[in-house]
C-alpha cells in the first residue's frame, strides 16, 4: 500500500487499528488516505467500499471535511442519496457525499482527527435513512 506522506502518529495507529488495508496517496496534488473495504450498515447496494479521505492543507488543524466512496453507493430502497458528486481519485471514480460539520459540531483543534471523521462517515450512513425516513431531504 503507498504511503506518499506521512500522517501524525495517532492517526496512523487509529488506521492500523481498523485492521482494513488503508493508503496515504498523492493524486493531481491533492493528499488523499483511501480505507479499502470499509464496511457499510446495511439498506446499500454494498457491504464494503473504499473511503477516501481528503487530508485539507494545515491538517491536523485544518479541519477534514466530506467523504468519498468506491464504487458508488446506492439505497436499496430506490431513494436517491442527495448532495453526491463524482470524483476523479487515483484514476477510479469515487462518489462524493457533500456533508460537513455544523455550528453544533465544529472541528476541535486537538481532538478531532481521522478517527472522529471516520466516526461522522459511519454516522452519515445511518442519517440518510433518518433524513429520508422522515421526509427531510438533504
Amino acid at each position: 500500500m503507498k504511503r506518499d506522506f506521512q500522517l501524525p502518529q495517532d492517526d496512523i495507529a487509529f488506521l492500523n487499528s481498523l485492521e482494513l488495508l488503508w493508503e496515504a496517496i498523492m493524486d493531481q496534488g491533492m493528499q488523499w488516505v483511501i480505507i479499502h473495504d470499509y464496511p457499510v450498515r446495511s439498506g446499500y447496494n454494498l457491504e464494503k467500499v473504499s473511503v477516501a479521505i481528503k487530508i485539507e492543507t494545515g491538517y491536523p488543524r485544518a479541519q477534514l471535511d466530506m467523504a468519498y466512496f468506491y464504487p458508488a453507493l446506492q439505497r436499496l430502497d430506490g431513494h436517491p442519496i442527495g448532495a453526491t458528486c463524482m470524483q476523479l481519485i487515483n484514476g477510479k471514480q469515487f462518489q462524493r457525499w457533500s456533508r460537513h460539520r455544523t455550528p453544533a459540531n465544529p472541528w476541535r483543534e486537538g481532538i478531532d482527527d481521522i478517527s472522529t471523521h471516520i466516526s461522522l462517515v459511519s454516522f452519515w450512513f445511518e442519517q440518510e435513512f433518518i433524513k429520508k425516513a422522515n421526509g427531510i431531504t438533504t
